[in-house]
């Protein structure tokens, strides 16, 4: 049975088909997970879910645990792991409720933890291509496949939050060519790269974030109208995906190939037994 862990809002009501349904409490060497993992069977595949916000949506971004969370979901031997998130538009072509499979990440957080290795172990990935390739192509085949329009792809930018941005800088963003805007998925895929996962994003546009002249500006009231409708799509994405897995190869692995790069007999046990499940597939 193929495993798949999803990152997401409790929006995602796909979790209640789940067959065998459990919640799994991981105490993990960097803290607790942001809720108890939710297992259980969808067809053929095994789904491992975490609320990223916390049950009832308690934790501002900053606060996730994210280093828990990824953790948690490689120790229970879920190495694919979509994450589906809300984001602001940045572009006008970027339509509202028309999901966005991502490509490409810019990290503009600087409060978060956003790395497995210190204490002793220094490692380095290539975050050249941030995703994974053939989960990415899996569900734009899904998409097609369940008739549901989706962007190909697209530039996430990731800022800290919690607040939203000023226009001044929602106008710089433009600029530089993102194509949404959101505060989760930083360090996110980094550190699924990092945990050698194979990792992907359903980004749906609920707002226009404040650049746009001809529409109100975002607010929480409004992100949660547009979700409400969008996130059906990215269900009837996911469970078509679920219903005949197929992901191809990809190059994830060699991105990750000596990424070590500290003499193993120089690494503190602690850190190596913290480590262990990173340590051991990077040799």
């Amino acid at each position: 049975m193929q495993k798949v862990g999803i990152i997401g809002g409790s929006g995602l009501y796909l979790l209640k088909d789940l067959k065998n349904s459990r919640k799994i409490e991981l105490d993990t060497p960097f803290g607790k997970t942001s809720a108890p993992v939710l297992t259980g069977a969808l067809n053929d595949v095994e789904i491992g879910f975490i609320p990223r916000h916390g049950e009832g949506h308690t934790l501002l971004p900053s606060e996730i645990p994210f280093r828990a969370n990824i953790w948690a979901l490689k120790k229970l031997g879920f190495d694919r792991v979509i994450s589906v998130s809300l984001v602001g538009s940045m572009q006008p072509e970027v339509r509202l409720g028309v999901p966005v499979i991502i490509d490409q990440f810019i990290d503009r957080t600087f409060q978060r933890n956003n790395t497995f290795f210190g204490d002793g172990v220094v490692g380095h990935v290539s975050m050249a291509q941030p995703v994974c390739p053939a989960v990415r192509e899996a569900l734009i085949e899904a998409a097609q496949r369940a008739g549901i329009e989706v962007r190909k792809q697209g530039t996430y930018l990731c800022i800290e939050g919690p607040q939203f941005s000023t226009r001044a800088e929602s106008l710089m963003y433009r600029d530089v060519g993102v194509d949404v805007i959101g505060m989760t998925n930083m360090p996110e895929a980094k550190l699924a790269r990092e945990a050698r996962i194979h990792y992907a994003t359903i980004a749906l546009p609920t707002d226009y974030d404040c650049w746009h002249e001809a529409e109100e500006a975002v607010t929480v009231q409004q992100v949660m109208r547009v979700a409400s409708e969008g996130l059906d799509k990215v269900v009837r994405i996911l469970k078509e995906l679920f219903r005949a897995p197929d992901f191809g190869a990809c190059g994830c692995r060699e991105w990750t190939t000596g990424m070590v790069m500290t003499d193993p007999q120089k690494i503190p046990e602690d850190v190596r037994k913290r480590l262990d499940f990173i340590l051991e597939e990077a040799k």
